[in-house]
């Protein structure tokens, strides 16, 4: 059962609003321009809505519109601020060349400031306001550039940190100038009183869905005498202010919304709100050690919280939080699908750490005690679920598992750790800075030792990070004796942990010292970690002052004369989420590749044509050096998606099906798979964390060819990677639960809405 701590992004429709709008599309239906009963009776309505509206936002005078919600305001409202400006410019009035805005605006702002302008020809400069650490605009920096602006535009309340703006202070600054302001109400409305006409504001936007009405209304308040330009013009409506037919059903909705607010009776009182949040972070304390919240409370909303957790990324913590049934955001809702920081945290000045790891909690004043409480009791259970499963410094009270292949993963570079489960020995293969800790821990959570800390070669796009990670693991580590630059023992023919051995094959190419390691154990050769020499789509880019272009092909023949065509092979870069490949597969994608192999490409054809690929090679999506031409997607278009429905009918035929859990440990903890969905006890069930999947590829790879794989995560993104790195690799029967558990039909898939009695808190 969910319970949704997103209200900034959506919040679900009060029971009164979905009632209203339902009376409306079937009784009240009619047209509110037409002039026969049916239509005055509707025009009735929006008039008493508008009229509540006026009420509740303390605006009598002014234009009040109706808008599809706040995007559609904020352009009409920025539409006329520059046209009024354009006119005033053509009769030949001096007009200010600034537009300021709020550095941590919603870009629905400067987006509309930027289209607009560049539209209308009118080359004003757009400025932003920056803001303290505290996340309020420097009314310094405002005051030395109001004379310059022709409009300034701020927030009331900022959507992911809650920041409250100081808008008496800024009201104060632009006292007694011209410039145009629109204050972004959407986060204030229910929230915060704006005094729109005493503040002298011109312009406010508003959004229903913010505050429990439905998706697709919203209000516009236009001060009295300040330009106004239609946006959308037609029939007439609204005066002629914003044509088209009204959205009836949406008016009435948030006209019950506006009722309720006005009543005083459904939503609860900001001294209440405050309670719930300080009882939420309470929680959050004593779940992660050494929370941070990046907004001071005492200027904040009391319904947002913006977190971050020194040592977990934002996507661990979603991750973690949706499998407890807790649905959070990393921040803005129109971005948190894009891997970047945070623009508002960023804005800020905050560490790179804290814009990296901001998630937002954001609840409804229409919740309920019994709802936040269980929110707080799942907080914990999450802090819980990462000591449990050693992603946290205190050590595990029961040693884990140390699984034979861990894959480590920052911005398309990995890292390995190759364990013997029986004897807890391991080996730490191409070491990231970012990881240092994070490995330390993980091996002293699984009570491992280490025969040693290898690169594959000297990296070009960062510093080894080895010495920093033997320092961190100095009591796990063999006494120390000669090793050569890239970890290996001077003088030592392999390296034995447990039941297991690595060889080492010089490549020179990509670079001068690259090396591959072989590991095998008794079962014979199981994988090579080739570094950059072969990426799936790529071969590692040789125009690096410390590569040696002219024995590459040499190198390559080596590696299959060492490995075969077949073997699997683990690239230290893996820019499009394969996992492993092959050289049968590599091949069939990179005509180099083959060309080498096959004898057909001497060793300076092949360093002239790979010369050519490189040129000029731009950077990665991560805004790392790209360390291979890629030639090939990878099989990135093919669809491996399938409905949970259709899961269903296999499991009424014969066919064999095994659905695989990809969630990491934290995740499964708080949500195995065959509790979250009663249809999986059809069907194999296993639970294979994406971290450690390559330790089960070849197992998989011998399937037979009409088993079933159906892998599952939280929103589908993890298991598509699984899918096709397991179709690439041969086993076509691999697919992905399209959506992930979000689409999955569960036992009880109801919501924590409005009041609702929490289940038992024996599960979630």
């Amino acid at each position: 059962m969910e319970i949704y701590l997103d209200a900034n992004a959506t919040t679900p429709v009060l029971e009164e609003a979905r009632l209203a709008a339902l009376s409306v599309m079937a009784q009240a239906f009619g047209n509110p321009s037409s002039i026969h009963g049916a239509g005055l009776r509707a025009r009735a309505l929006l008039d008493e809505v508008r009229a509540t509206a006026r009420r509740v936002l303390q605006a009598p005078t002014g234009r009040l519109l109706f808008t599809s919600g706040a995007t559609e305001g904020i352009q009409t409202a920025v539409l006329s601020a520059m046209v009024h400006l354009r006119e005033q410019r053509r009769a030949g009035r001096q007009v200010p060349g600034c537009v300021l805005y709020g550095a941590t605006e919603h870009k629905a702002v400067p987006e509309a400031l930027a289209h607009w302008n560049a539209l209308l020809g009118l080359e004003l400069r757009l400025l932003p306001i920056p803001v303290g650490t505290h996340g309020r605009h420097d009314l310094a920096w405002l005051r030395a550039h109001a004379a310059q602006a022709a409009l300034v535009c701020t927030m009331a309340a900022n959507n992911e940190t809650g920041v409250i703006s100081d808008l008496d202070g800024i009201a104060a600054v632009l006292k007694g100038r011209d410039a145009l302001w629109l204050v972004d109400g959407v986060q204030a409305l229910g929230k915060l009183p704006l005094h729109l006409i005493e503040r002298r504001i011109d312009y406010a936007p508003f959004s229903g869905h913010k505050l429990y009405a439905p998706k697709g209304v919203g209000l516009l308040y236009v001060r009295e005498g300040a330009p106004f330009t239609p946006l959308l013009a037609g029939g007439g409506q609204e005066g002629a202010q914003r044509s088209g037919t009204e959205n009836m059903a949406g008016i009435a909705a948030l006209g019950a919304v506006l009722t309720a607010l006005e009543g005083g009776q459904t939503f609860a009182p900001p001294q209440v709100l405050a309670r719930w949040r300080d009882q939420l972070a309470q929680a959050l304390r004593e779940a992660f050690a050494g929370v941070v919240f990046n907004a001071p409370f005492e200027v904040s909303l009391p319904t947002t919280l913006n977190l971050s957790v020194p040592g977990l990324a934002a996507r661990t913590l979603l991750d973690l939080f949706d499998a407890a049934g807790l649905r959070a955001s990393g921040g803005s809702a129109c971005g948190s699908a894009k891997a970047r920081p945070s623009d508002v945290l960023l804005a800020m000045g905050l560490p790179a750490w804290q814009t990296a790891s901001a998630v937002r909690l954001s609840f409804g004043a229409a919740d309920s005690p019994e709802v936040m409480a269980e929110a707080c009791r799942r907080l914990k259970a999450c802090g819980d679920a990462l000591r449990e499963a050693c992603q946290t410094p205190e050590p595990a009270a029961v040693p884990l598992p140390a699984e034979g292949i861990t894959r480590f993963v920052v911005d398309a570079a990995c890292c390995y750790i190759l364990a013997d489960r029986a004897f807890r020995e391991c080996v730490v293969v191409d070491p990231l800075p970012e990881l240092t800790q994070q490995i330390a821990q993980w091996l002293r959570c699984r009570g491992c030792t280490v025969a040693a800390v290898l690169d594959t070669h000297g990296h070009g796009d960062h510093a080894s990070s080895a010495e920093a990670l033997r320092a961190a693991i100095a009591d796990l580590l063999p006494p120390p004796e000669p090793l050569d630059a890239l970890g290996w023992p001077l003088g030592a023919a392999e390296l034995r942990f447990g039941a297991q051995r690595l060889t080492r094959l010089a490549v020179p190419g990509h670079t001068q010292d690259s090396t591959v390691y072989l590991l095998a154990d008794a079962g014979g050769l199981r994988a090579a970690l080739v570094g950059d020499t072969v990426m799936p789509g790529a071969l590692g880019r040789s125009d690096f002052p410390v590569s040696a272009p002219l024995s590459y092909v040499a190198s390559l023949q080596a590696l299959e004369g060492a490995v075969g065509r077949h073997t699997l092979l683990l690239p230290g870069h893996d820019y499009d989420n394969r996992l492993a490949t092959t050289l049968a597969i590599e091949c069939a994608a990179q005509p180099l590749l083959e060309g080498a192999l096959s004898g057909r490409l001497g060793a300076e054809a092949f360093a002239q044509a790979k010369a050519a690929l490189e040129r000029e090679l731009a950077p990665t999506e991560f805004d790392t050096m790209a360390c291979g031409a890629r030639v090939d997607d990878c099989g990135m278009a093919e669809r491996v998606e399938v409905r949970p429905a259709d899961l269903h009918d296999w499991l009424q035929g014969a066919e064999r099906l095994v659905l695989v859990d990809v969630r990491e440990a934290y995740e499964q903890r708080l949500s195995p798979l065959a509790r979250n969905w009663a249809g999986a006890a059809g069907a194999e069930v296993e639970a294979v964390p994406l971290s450690v999947l390559l330790s089960r590829l070849p197992d998989w790879q011998r399937l037979p060819a009409d088993v079933r794989l159906v892998f599952c995560c939280r929103s589908g993104n993890r298991s598509a990677q699984a899918a096709r790195a397991l179709r690439r690799l041969g086993h076509r029967q691999a697919y992905s639960l399209a959506g992930g558990f979000a689409l999955l039909p569960q036992a009880d898939a109801r919501v924590h809405r409005l009041n609702q009695t929490p289940p038992p808190a024996a599960g979630f």
